[in-house]
């Protein structure tokens, strides 16, 4: 009989890496023999407190995943009603994909009610458990939500030691982040800069995902200002919605003047989009200010792109230096010492030869296997 596993989070008809992230795991359970559906919200954030255009996805539904939107992220009255519908269902495994403590009281709610089955257990995926922008009441809300558990995969080493902060018994696993292979083939630079309208006679540095004040885009912007960086024929594209308000970062271009050598493509970039925007990239660019993992690494890794990160949380894990891109301090000099190397010394072939090689680590095969030895140890 086929184990089934219930996961329970973002999907769609929401939008961006939770739900690609969601919806390619499942596929994953599927090849590997589960029967598998995602629970995802009928409402995931009240609309005052999203900071983006909207959080819905405007493409069809996947088809070949089962898909069912039941949870309400703020009706208590519905978190029993799910939690208590799913114990008598008894799965094998429910997985919470936890990222913000925002969600504590909903996951953490359905968790308990789950296991009170004696049967199921419940296993969350950490992106992260002390998050990157802290507010009122993380701490509790997560004690909250750990106790409702009963094992976690971390996706970095950073986030699998907080969860000690929280929980020193329970089953812990360890799984970097698997590639985003679910964006279709790479492109071919004349097909990407054409269909982006971009000038083929310059170079792309790409800054892509969502625009949060952690991400550091302030110091990319600095660093690209660096005089340095002038004799090269190079423009930097921004490609990714604001989370935070623009106004600081507009203001800051207009003072380092970088309009002309500049690209600001500030929507949200949909999945069928986003293979045009690697394809033209020389080098994917994340100046973290704080992290713990990234999936726009993962997605880099795909497209066999070089990628620059700063030595924050858990990017340098997967990011080797000097073989498949930087590993630079959180500065600005930092940042713009590796740019100017990297054009500079022509490192663009080297680094794509090594990231082929690389990118082998990060299966989602692997994933399910790490997922698998947690419910053993539980069971």
């Amino acid at each position: 009989m086929k184990k089934k596993v219930v996961i329970i989070g973002t999907a769609w008809p929401f939008r961006g890496g939770l739900a690609a992230y969601n919806e390619r795991l499942a596929r994953e359970f599927q090849s590997a023999g589960y029967e598998v559906r995602i629970e995802t919200f009928t409402l995931q954030y009240p609309n005052f407190l999203f900071p983006g255009k909207t959080q819905y996805a405007d493409w069809e539904a996947p088809a070949d995943i089962n898909i069912q939107a039941t949870v309400n992220s703020i009706n208590p009255l519905n978190w029993l009603k799910v939690g208590n519908r799913i114990r008598k269902e008894a799965p094998d495994i429910v997985i919470f994909k936890y990222w913000l403590p925002f969600m504590a009281p909903c996951f953490g709610t359905i968790g308990r009610r789950v296991r009170k089955n004696k049967k199921t257990k419940v296993i969350a995926i950490a992106d992260n458990i002390i998050p990157h922008e802290p507010r009122p009441g993380d701490k509790p809300f997560t004690h909250f939500f750990t106790k409702a558990v009963d094992g976690f995969v971390a996706m970095s080493k950073s986030v699998f030691n907080d969860i000690a902060k929280f929980d020193r018994n329970k089953p812990r696993g360890l799984c970097p982040h698997p590639l985003f292979d679910n964006f279709g083939a790479p492109l071919s630079r004349e097909e990407a800069i054409k269909s982006l309208e971009l000038d083929p006679n310059f170079r792309y540095l790409l800054f892509f995902g969502f625009i949060r004040d952690y991400k550091g885009l302030d110091w990319l912007l600095e660093a690209f200002a660096d005089e340095r960086l002038r004799k090269f024929p190079v423009r930097l594209l921004v490609a990714g919605e604001f989370y935070s308000p623009p106004d600081s970062y507009l203001k800051l271009i207009e003072k380092l003047q970088l309009n002309e050598n500049l690209i600001l493509h500030t929507d949200f970039i949909a999945d069928s989009e986003v293979a045009k925007y690697f394809s033209v990239a020389d080098m994917i660019v994340q100046p973290y200010k704080s992290a713990t993992q990234s999936g726009v690494t993962q997605i880099g890794y795909h497209f066999e792109k070089p990628m620059l990160v700063t030595d924050v949380g858990g990017l340098s894990e997967i990011i080797p230096d000097q073989k498949v891109g930087y590993v630079v301090q959180p500065n600005v000099k930092a940042i713009a010492d590796a740019l100017v190397d990297f054009y500079e010394n022509s490192r663009q072939s080297e680094f794509e030869e090594q990231v082929k090689e690389e990118k082998k680590k990060y299966s989602w095969k692997r994933m399910v296997g790490i997922i698998s030895e947690v419910y053993q140890q539980i069971v």
